[in-house]
């Protein structure tokens, strides 16, 4: 739609204050799509993309790490999702309207078929976030909707989502890659494992069926995730490439040699260490851009002597962050002060901070009970810029006299452990995928969502629930400001985790590769990647 026609439903949203949309594609057309040329090849060719894990499942509803949610992305459709502008536009819902307090109607795409020819309507609506919703699977994006009380079917192809309260982040939360729809059959194959004692995600990660503009065509374990273009898309335009190849490679000095010599066509992320070599490249440049992840150290607050605040203050306060950015990520990235990086929703300059105080973190020590300090161990998985992370802070420890171990495990292991509260301290990242508050403070400090939902720290407290519970359930923006304000003091106090930085979105790239965009999230879509042939 041109700029006119997007102007005047902008104005239309404006009167009418409903969710609406600009455009019926199920993704941006890329801003290089009309670069033609005699020596360009526009369509085809086998995309080949480096990544450093293998995906914790292609069940949509049964991961939520950085690998599985970008390789799903591109086999399911969400009801809505955020465009390149980072507003809300339609997907598998031609709209989504509140039209009460609680309650907000999807008006869902006719004709739409899943992979295996399987048809989309109302009921297969239900049934997926019934199934995410549903305790006994076990969904980790669960909480992303357990505001959600019922989803009622009108029609054959109209929804009512029911809220427990009012709650505005609702469509940000529907564009999470969690929210992505499978179909019918899956989910009833689903229900079965679970009869059999098995994984309920087993049989999705083994056959995945969604409505995307690739479908699945091969995963070897460990080693590769193959998808192939979906000839019968629903939206206006399909996939330019014929396949797409999402290649293991664990180790990322690897990945750069592949990305180089042509092995593979882009990787992500890159380690900051190494941006200059593939900017300076002669066949490969960077994709850079703000992200909405932010760089932590977590604490275990059930374990001694992290349940008591003032260990936890004093660790934070004897971070140099400023060292760790240009020691570690080469300055590429921002100082984090609080858990909301600056472009999301909720974010605040007037909080209060835990400054770099190295005297004052010794005296805190020692009004502990810990004027020596204390031998303990850091958990991290076995990415390069977390264990140069590691070695940092286990120096800077070091000077106010806690003795640091660094157990480091692949990326599975990590999460498990982490997960499972089996850490003293741990390195980890979260990426407020939404653009909201909600998702950047509900899932990770809310007493609720302990262990791997996102509460790491297995924090518990009880003001802080409810200044999170009130934020979840405002309908004014400058009152939602002010809870998260507030909340983000109590974590300050509280100190669950000394956050460290936001780091920029670096992607390595072939000359090759046009048509590649990436969000702020670190996630990646790529129905309008092409690859030219000089």
């Amino acid at each position: 739609m041109n700029k006119r026609g997007c102007l005047l439903f902008l104005l239309l949203i404006l009167m009418t204050a409903l969710l609406t949309a600009c455009s019926n594609s199920a993704e941006p057309s890329s801003s290089k799509e009309e670069e033609t040329g005699e020596n360009l090849q526009e369509t085809g060719g086998n995309l080949q993309i480096g990544v450093m894990n293998d995906p914790v499942s292609l069940d949509p509803h049964g991961a939520n790490e950085n690998v599985s949610n970008s390789i799903n992305s591109n086999m399911y459709d969400r009801l809505v999702y955020l465009d390149k502008n980072l507003e809300i536009a339609p997907g598998l819902a031609e709209s989504l309207v509140q039209i009460g307090e609680t309650t907000w109607e999807a008006s869902i795409r006719k004709d739409v078929q899943f992979h295996d020819g399987s048809q989309l309507n109302a009921e297969v609506v239900k049934a997926n976030f019934d199934r995410i919703r549903d305790p006994e699977i076990g969904s980790p994006v669960a909480f992303l909707f357990n505001m959600i009380t019922e989803v009622k079917v009108i029609d054959d192809y109209t929804v009512h989502f029911e809220t427990e309260f009012p709650f505005a982040p609702l469509p940000s939360h529907l564009a999470h890659p969690g929210g992505s729809i499978i179909s019918m059959g899956s989910i009833e194959a689903s229900y079965e494992a679970l009869e059999k004692g098995e994984d309920a995600f087993t049989p999705t990660n083994e056959r995945p069926i969604g409505t995307g503009y690739f479908k699945f065509e091969d995963r070897t374990p460990g080693q590769s995730v193959t998808l192939s273009r979906h000839e019968n898309y629903w939206g206006d335009e399909l996939a330019k490439v014929d396949t797409v190849t999402f290649q293991v490679i664990p180790e990322d000095l690897t990945r750069i040699a592949e990305l180089e010599t042509g092995g593979i066509h882009l990787t992500y992320p890159v380690n900051p260490s190494d941006a200059e070599r593939i900017e300076n490249g002669p066949d490969t440049y960077l994709e850079q851009a703000n992200s909405t992840r932010m760089v932590y150290l977590g604490f275990n607050t059930e374990v001694e002597p992290f349940d008591d605040p003032k260990v936890r203050q004093a660790i934070h306060m004897a971070i140099d962050k400023d060292g760790i950015l240009d020691g570690v990520v080469s300055g590429i990235g921002i100082r984090a002060d609080g858990p909301i990086a600056p472009d999301v929703f909720g974010f605040s300059e007037q909080i209060d901070k835990i400054t770099f105080d190295r005297e004052m973190a010794k005296d805190l020590l020692a009004e502990a009970g810990y004027p020596d300090g204390f031998p303990t161990t850091l958990l991290t998985d076995d990415d390069r810029e977390r264990q140069d992370l590691a070695e940092m802070i286990q120096y800077q420890l070091s000077e106010i006299g806690i003795d640091v171990s660094i157990d480091m495990f692949e990326f599975g292991t990590y999460l498990e452990r982490a997960g499972n509260g089996e850490s003293e301290l741990f390195l980890g990242s979260w990426g407020t995928v939404t653009m909201d508050g909600d998702y950047g403070l509900y899932p990770v400090f809310h007493s609720s969502n302990k262990g791997s939902a996102g509460n790491r720290s297995f924090i518990e407290h009880d003001e802080l629930d409810q200044l999170l519970d009130n934020a979840r359930q405002a309908t004014d923006e400058e009152e939602r400001l002010e809870l998260y304000r507030k909340a983000q003091n109590v974590l300050a106090e509280q100190s669950p985790y000394a956050y460290l930085y936001y780091p920029d979105s670096i992607a390595g790239v072939r000359n090759e590769v046009e048509g590649f965009f990436q969000y702020p999230s670190g996630f990646y879509f790529l129905r309008d990647v092409t690859l030219k042939e000089e």
